[in-house]
């Protein structure tokens, strides 16, 4: 288990420096945009588009970075009450429930969506760049969640995790 956490623990640094450098970009970009826009009189196109395409990009690997750390949203009120054997029953339901909504929805879905777009070649407006590439964060991030999920489930199992 110790190998595993070194690599969980390699993964979410790697994400922390990638998500920096994802808003980074996107606060530069919309800071040039303003200025540019008030500043210089001109409007550029493609800094709308790089600033949503990051913003795409920083939402989902970010939704991916805090399933990893387990700080996702939760409703946890009915949660607090079980006793803590039924805690640890709910939370491998949980997992599992996460596991196979990233398999379906965001790897499966999304490897689908990446793959009819680069096959239509359609491209972005502005940039030009092929929308595939866009929408390839979905399934890496969906990839990325089941594996954070496996990874929280048998924490959970060996009661290492306990909420």
């Amino acid at each position: 288990m110790k190998h595993a956490e070194a690599i969980y623990n390699k993964v979410c640094r790697i994400m922390e420096l990638f998500l920096v450098v994802i808003f980074a970009l996107l606060v530069i970009d919309v800071l040039w945009q303003v200025f540019s826009r008030y500043i210089l009189n001109r409007s550029f196109s493609w800094t709308e588009e790089l600033a949503r395409f990051s913003l795409i990009w920083l939402s989902i690997l970010g939704a991916a970075y805090l399933n990893a750390k387990r700080e996702h949203l939760s409703m946890d009120f009915l949660y607090r009450k079980f006793n803590p054997s039924t805690k640890k029953k709910v939370s491998i339901f949980i997992e599992a429930c996460i596991f196979v909504f990233a398999l379906v929805v965001m790897v499966i879905g999304g490897i689908n969506l990446v793959y009819t777009t680069l096959h239509l070649e359609q491209l972005s407006g502005t940039l030009r760049i092929p929308l595939g590439y866009i929408y390839s964060i979905l399934p890496l991030s969906g990839l990325l969640i089941m594996s954070f999920s496996i990874y929280h489930t048998i924490k959970i199992k060996t009661n290492e995790i306990t909420e």
